[in-house]
């Protein structure tokens, strides 16, 4: 509509500069004539002023000067030009010397006269035209404003997606095997007097597969799938928002048995009566339409509702209870087996070589689904970028770090002094991560920068966990801080190198004292506060406050003394395996375990 607008004022300009020079060129000519009397005329023609006369239609003469001047006069159609000369007694050698020519009315002048007098009228009523339109546009809009633009997906599309394309979630897809009997055979359960959830909340990370698992559900029961995000129903006017609500659940029961997905639920679904007075009014009508369209499901209505969020503690109670959203079902990030699986099948329609998924596996905890299929078309991008044929095994582990830690950065190159500094640093992390026993292993060091790391230390878990010990925490910490420590032990300094350490470092040391209650001062206690706790009320005095910050140091001093102790003991480890990174820039696991010939977790500090 902006562009409608836009190009209105365009035209309307074009038209407008049009006129303007048409009004000029016709002024300019009527500036230059001057009307005088007959008798004027005749005299300027006795006085040698006019050389060229020119008669139009009998009646209308004009004079033209040596200075381009234009003078008008008339006369009486049924006399002679000539005839008044000779009687007014010009002289016969002027009348020889004047150029005289007869002709009728110009149609040049006659069309230009025509446009001038209509071309504002014209204008007019275009401009008022074009208003018209836009007015018409605009008002269907407006009835169009509250349409909810809710999308559908074929189930029976080439691209459809079915459980066996989504690796892993095996409980997850267990529980909605149920959701796509019920659209399948809802008779079996009505019969029964079994009802079926209304709502299914998926809950899980972004990029764990929530859209996917959703598509699935809807080609398995081989029905229509209406998909729509939470935040296309809020707009800034009032009453949009329960306006597209009320859309969206009418063409889902219009089009039953079917599924309606609302992804990004937290969008309109955060609890009610948090934040500033009246600044989430919108947003809450929105919310209150869709509990009252949830609970308007008449008995035997085949509509699932599946929701879909990142963020289920900020979600209103009134959503997750029994006649609304029924089932929570959490998605997982990936485990080792399931991330082999997730490879494999983004790997399935790609050119590859004989290739360890399971090594590419333990070198991704924490990797989402979304972020698999992202490193495999890095993967990609690597061999075609080397001219190779296939993916081979090296591009999916250089894959790896350019996912984590952005692209090499060639152009970058340290220094003498500042290689060494990077070398140091680096081994620091290693060989504290070697040799305190609950740590995760060594798989690569690196001096090479990427992103915005000068190198990095990669370490990876021998076995995917859920519960760790304060004394693993304590450990981790202290191979975060060993960077930190190799700088101060071998350079008596520290340099700026070690800033995303010490961030690292101090929001695990807050999580050990807020969250996991790790504290000994404190106790177990948790301070982490709610959604609805951060706007109302305050959670802790500021003397606890105090005591939370002197914790904080405590621990992170802590730490950085047992990594200090470490590498004190391990000296010439660290000096060996910091002149190999000078020299090579890179150490792969076995490398380095050659290097150090000692067994991981030997020291118990």
């Amino acid at each position: 509509m902006k562009n409608n607008y836009k190009n209105l004022l365009i035209l309307s300009s074009l038209a407008l500069i049009s006129l303007l020079l048409i009004w000029g060129y016709s002024y300019n000519n009527i500036a230059k004539e001057t009307n005088i009397s007959l008798y004027e005329f005749l005299s300027k023609i006795e006085n040698k002023e006019i050389t060229k006369i020119t008669l139009i239609n009998k009646s209308n003469i004009i004079g033209e000067t040596k200075n381009n001047r234009i003078f008008k006069t008339t006369k009486d159609p049924d006399e002679s030009l000539t005839k008044i000369l000779k009687d007014y007694g010009i002289a016969s050698s002027t009348l020889l010397s004047l150029e005289i020519k007869q002709e009728t009315g110009s149609s040049r002048d006659l069309i230009l006269q025509i446009i001038f007098n209509l071309l504002p009228l014209i204008l007019i009523f275009w401009i008022f035209w074009q208003i018209f339109r836009q007015t018409q546009k605009g008002a269907s809009q407006i009835f169009t404003f509250s349409k909810s633009g809710i999308k559908v997906y074929n189930p029976n599309s080439p691209d459809k997606v079915t459980f066996k394309d989504v690796a892993g979630l095996e409980e997850a897809k267990q529980e909605l095997m149920e959701i796509v009997e019920f659209l399948k055979n809802p008779e079996k359960f009505i019969k029964i007097g079994a009802k079926i959830p209304k709502g299914v909340l998926l809950v899980g990370p972004p990029g764990t597969g929530k859209t996917l698992l959703a598509r699935a559900v809807s080609a398995e029961a081989n029905v229509p799938f209406f998909y729509i995000s939470g935040s296309e129903f809020v707009e800034m006017f009032v009453g949009v928002g329960s306006a597209r609500v009320r859309d969206a659940f009418s063409i889902a029961k219009k089009n039953q048995p079917c599924i309606l997905f609302i992804d990004e639920l937290d969008a309109i679904g955060k609890a009610r009566g948090v934040g500033i007075a009246g600044a989430h009014e919108e947003r809450e009508q929105t919310l209150n339409q869709i509990l009252v369209e949830m609970d308007g499901f008449e008995k035997g209505t085949k509509v699932i509702i599946l929701g879909a969020t990142n963020r289920p503690d900020v979600l209103d109670p009134a959503l997750l209870r029994p006649g609304r959203f029924d089932r929570k079902i959490v998605l997982d990030l990936p485990d080792i087996k399931a991330r082999e699986e997730i490879l494999k099948i983004h790997l399935k329609d790609k050119k590859i070589a004989k290739l360890n998924l399971k090594q590419v596996a333990e070198r991704t905890p924490g990797f989402s689904g979304a972020d698999l299929a992202n490193l495999c078309n890095e993967a990609a991008i690597l061999a075609a970028r080397k001219n190779k044929l296939f993916i081979e095994q090296e591009e999916l582990l250089e894959a790896i770090e350019k996912v984590l830690l952005g692209p090499e950065r060639k152009t970058k190159a340290y220094s003498k002094k500042e290689k060494q500094i990077a070398a140091y640093h680096e081994a620091g992390h290693a060989i504290v991560s070697h040799y305190l026993p609950h740590t995760s292993p060594v798989q690569k060091i690196s001096i090479i920068t990427r992103g915005r790391a000068g190198g990095y230390t990669l370490k990876t878990p021998i076995e995917e966990r859920n519960f760790y010990f304060k004394k693993e925490f304590l450990d981790e910490m202290a191979s975060i801080l060993g960077g930190y420590a190799s700088e101060k032990l071998i350079f008596n300094d520290i340099t700026t190198g070690a800033s995303n350490d010490l961030e690292i470092a101090t929001d695990l040391a807050k999580q050990l004292i807020l969250k996991f209650g790790m504290s000994e001062k404190l106790g177990p206690v948790s301070f982490t506060k709610t959604q609805k706790e951060l706007f109302l009320e305050k959670e802790y005095s500021e003397k606890t406050a105090e005591l939370i910050d002197e914790e904080i140091k405590n621990i992170i001093n802590q730490s950085l003394e047992k990594a200090l102790q470490v590498l004190e003991a391990k000296k010439d480890k660290l000096e060996k395996v910091a002149k190999v990174l000078i020299k090579k820039e890179v150490i792969e696991k076995k490398q380095f375990e050659r290097l150090v010939a000692e067994p991981k977790g030997s020291l118990n500090i």
